[in-house]
């Protein structure tokens, strides 16, 4: 069984995928507490679902084969490799977003990695796997939230120093703290071979 805090169907929001049309589900239970998190009602567990029962609800969405398992962190969850390889039978393309604090060694290639590097105002600017980086592939993201200036310079230092063949890099600003706008400037006035990523989710009303 997989401990849930929701399953829903919308747009993704989020990294090089924005914009299509995604069913999420989202695991219960965080190891960290991110300062600018907007999730934190998934630190609890709403219910309990098999990787069958969970395979059931998401057909209803079919012909959408896109699916993102989110959190909290979901790979606190060992079962969720059973289900990660139950959705590829299925002919689903599988999306995970994970904080980057945990191995990811065990997550097969057929999973399109979305990996945060914590920055500064996290809170968890250490909570990184170096490691980490030896098993993303080109199919996989990294992802730099970023709150203020302090972040993206060391962001920034963060490529340089570990990222020299890494392509796939998201910089996302945070709503009400970091203006796009001017994030968008930074990353051009540097020439940095990064997407900017606006919560699309954020933006539209799709309740």
């Amino acid at each position: 069984m997989l401990n849930l805090t929701e399953i829903f169907y919308s747009l993704q929001g989020e990294s090089s995928y924005a914009g299509l049309p995604c069913i999420f589900i989202r695991l219960a239970g965080c190891n960290l507490r991110c300062k600018y998190c907007d999730t934190i009602y998934s630190y609890e567990t709403s219910y309990s679902k098999s990787t069958s029962d969970i395979l059931n609800e998401i057909k209803k969405n079919e012909p959408v084969k896109l699916v993102e398992l989110t959190g909290g962190e979901p790979l606190l969850q060992k079962e969720i490799y059973l289900l990660m390889q139950a959705l590829h039978e299925n002919g689903y393309t599988i999306l995970l977003e994970t904080n980057g604090s945990i191995n990811l060694r065990d997550v097969p290639e057929f999973v399109i990695k979305i990996v945060d590097v914590k920055c500064p105002s996290s809170g968890y600017l250490d909570s990184f796997i170096l490691k980490n980086l030896e098993y993303l592939t080109s199919i996989d993201e990294l992802k730099f939230v970023i709150s203020d200036e302090w972040d993206y310079a060391w962001a920034k230092k963060f490529m340089q120093t570990n990222l020299q063949h890494t392509a796939n890099i998201l910089f996302s600003a945070v709503k009400d703290s970091m203006d796009p706008n001017k994030l968008a400037k930074m990353i051009l006035n540097d020439k940095l071979n990064v997407k900017l990523q606006i919560q699309l989710h954020k933006i539209l009303d799709l309740k």
